[in-house]
Parts: C-alpha cells; sequence; structure tokens
C-alpha cells in the first residue's frame, strides 16, 4: 500500500501520530515529554484499579492503533506511531510519586532502555505479531524502568525528592 487512501486512514494515522508529534525528530522522546509526562502527573495519586485499568485500556488501543497504522503504512514499527511510547511510560511509572526527580529520572531510564532494546525487548518486536510487538519491546522497558525506579524511590527517597 502507498500510504493512507481514505479519510478513516488519513484520521487514523493523525490520531496514531498524536498530531504532529509523530513527525517531530526523536519522535518517541518527544512524545514521552509532551504526553507521558503530563499523563503521569494527572494520575499521580490514582489507586491502583484505575491506574491499570487506564493503562490497559491505552495499551489495548495503543496495539490496535499500531497493527492497522502499520498495515496502511505498510511497515512494522513506524517511528510516526507514537502510543507504543505513552504505554511504554505509563509502565514505567506506575505507582511512583509523582516529583520532578521522579519523572526525569523515569523518563531517562524508560527512554534508554526503549532504544538499547534490553532483551527481552528485541525478540518480543521480532517475534510477536503486529501491534503486540511493536508495544510489546515498550511495555518491557517500561517494567525494567519501573522496577529501578521504585528502588530508587525506596532506597533513594532524598534523591527523588521524596521526603522521609
Amino acid at each position: 500500500m502507498d500510504g493512507p487512501k481514505t479519510r478513516r486512514e488519513r484520521t487514523l494515522l493523525l490520531v496514531a501520530s498524536i498530531g504532529p508529534l509523530g513527525h517531530a525528530p526523536a519522535s518517541g522522546s518527544v512524545t514521552v515529554a509532551v504526553v507521558g509526562l503530563p499523563l503521569f502527573w494527572l494520575t499521580n495519586g490514582w489507586d491502583a484499579g484505575p491506574y491499570i485499568l487506564f493503562t490497559l485500556l491505552v495499551t489495548g488501543a495503543s496495539i490496535w492503533i499500531h497493527h492497522v497504522g502499520d498495515r496502511i503504512l505498510d511497515t512494522k514499527d513506524s517511528g510516526k506511531l507514537v502510543w507504543d511510547e505513552i504505554v511504554g511510560f505509563l509502565f514505567a511509572v506506575a505507582f511512583l510519586p509523582f516529583t520532578w526527580q521522579t519523572a526525569t529520572a523515569a523518563f531517562l531510564i524508560e527512554r534508554v532502555l526503549d532504544i538499547k532494546k534490553v532483551p527481552p525487548a528485541r525478540w518480543v518486536e521480532d517475534h510477536w505479531p503486529g501491534g503486540f510487538g511493536v508495544v510489546g519491546d515498550d511495555v518491557v522497558a517500561g517494567l525494567y524502568t519501573a522496577a529501578a525506579m521504585h528502588l530508587l524511590v525506596h532506597y533513594a527517597p532524598n534523591l527523588m525528592g521524596i521526603a522521609s
């Protein structure tokens, strides 16, 4: 396919790229900074149930968006489609208190792990079909980041801007 042909396809790609964000240089990092960080702040203090439900809904939507969007673009894991980046960050900051220190540390750790594809992220991306693989590698990076961040918050709360 040579790209979007119908209004529905163009609309889906506009949503999937979050407007201009998917077309920016370093689109993944830009998306996490512009969408992920405010979502972290907005969801700060949510009870576990609503946060898990929200994250799973965004994850499901992301899998579908990437599956269909990549099919329209005739590619796999197009850098223009950026919902997977938000999903990875939602996993990375799950149940963390929002401070600028935690937000910055989580942002930096998650971006490095997502870009480096720490195992099994590359395997997930290569072996899981469609949107599952595209989003799955970001979930792996997010889970690694969450583990590191929870250790930092627990063992170095002052460094993370958390009063002990």
